[in-house]
């Protein structure tokens, strides 16, 4: 019982505080149970990570069941997802709340300016470590470089995710015999808004979601748009309350379900969309070492985490990008990275985003 009350509390309060996408909150969930609590090795955080990425539905989420699953076996796996969603859909809830009663969304842009460049310096932290963990030879820093140059040329990363995966195992391993696994799930539309074909609709959307919260802007573009049950200004509103909430952005269903049903629905298109995962991890969770001891395959994970590492420097690049652009993001950034050092890079990730977000509201009022 002591462990999930550890995993309850810890997951909970990084679904208050873990902004910034999959690469932020995998971030801050290696300072957590990596480096801090010491659950497991970096070496088997970065297989887990590696394998959520092969796999349909929200990275960090399914992070989030993979480290309660090592922490308190099933229950645990049960208790971090859980724990980690429900801060996101219940503030993404009350957004929609407010965006049904009074045609807006309340103005926190301010303390996003804030958080941001504090997500930039966690994200360059944990690149550095995982790095250092996942670049272990000439072989697969090559591979991470080719990864990243796939990315600057405009290939999706789920393809250079899987792409450079497998032809770089096949050619590592070239001598053993070659499988292939594809995975192909057929799109329904849904006809009606019952809350039943409103789970059954989320339902598949998270069995078969890879990509960012941009690409979940398609499927419910299919799924509602096209139909004639949402305009597509309401799906980019939902998203967008999705991008900016803590936690999973697939919180967004919270957003689309409260639009049909208020908020029973809600939690209805939450669990909808959130179970595919539980599946997944239940699933894979177990086998993952037993992997790890085939030959092929570890090549394969190391192959596979060492593209991870190139697509969390390619969120970084992007990241520097757009957030580091004015004098306050900058000031901000830097004092983050100052704190980090001087606690030796044991200042906790959510107290960053707590800073970031103060000194950003601050420095709006110059």
């Amino acid at each position: 019982m002591a462990n999930l009350k550890e995993v309850f509390l810890l997951f909970f309060r990084l679904g208050l505080t873990a902004f910034g996408g999959p690469a932020a909150h995998i971030s801050m969930m290696e300072q957590e149970v990596v480096s801090k609590r010491k659950w497991m090795s970096r070496e088997h955080f970065m297989d887990l990570v590696g394998m959520t990425n092969l796999i349909p539905g929200p990275n960090s989420t399914e992070m989030t069941m993979h480290c309660g699953y090592e922490r308190a076996g099933v229950a645990g796996l049960f208790v971090a997802g859980i724990a980690f969603i429900v801060p996101a859909v219940t503030l993404t809830s009350l957004f929609a709340y407010f965006y049904v009663e009074y045609g807006e969304i309340p103005d926190v842009k301010a303390y996003l300016v804030g958080i941001k460049p504090a997500v930039v310096v966690i994200i360059g932290l944990a690149l550095w470590k995982l790095g250092k963990t996942s670049l272990k030879t000439t072989w697969l820093w090559v591979v991470a470089i080719i990864a990243v140059l796939l990315c600057a040329l405009g290939m999706s990363e789920i393809a250079v995710l899987f792409l450079v995966s497998i032809v770089s195992a096949i050619i590592f391993y070239s001598v053993e015999k070659k499988e292939q696994f594809f995975f192909i799930a057929p799109l329904f539309v849904v006809s009606g808004v019952s809350n039943v074909k409103i789970f059954f609709s989320f339902l598949k959307i998270g069995a078969i979601l890879y990509g960012s919260g941009y690409a979940l802007i398609a499927y419910l573009q299919s799924e509602f748009v096209e139909t004639g049950l949402l305009s597509s200004q309401e799906v980019i509103d939902a998203v967008g309350v999705g991008q900016f909430t803590p936690g999973p952005v697939l919180s967004t269903a919270a957003f689309v379900g409260y639009l049909f049903g208020g908020f029973g629905t809600s939690i209805i298109a939450s669990l909808g969309i959130f179970l595919p995962s539980f599946i997944f991890v239940l699933v894979l969770n177990p086998i993952i070492p037993k992997l790890r001891k085939s030959q092929f395959f570890s090549i394969f994970l190391n192959s596979v985490n060492a593209v991870v590492v190139a697509l969390i420097f390619w969120v970084l690049v992007e990241f520097i990008r757009e957030v580091l652009i004015d004098w306050r993001a900058i000031v901000i950034a830097l004092v983050c990275t100052l704190i980090m050092f001087l606690s030796k890079l044991k200042f906790p990730s959510y107290w960053l985003v707590i800073l970031g977000s103060v000194l950003g509201k601050l420095l709006s009022i110059w």
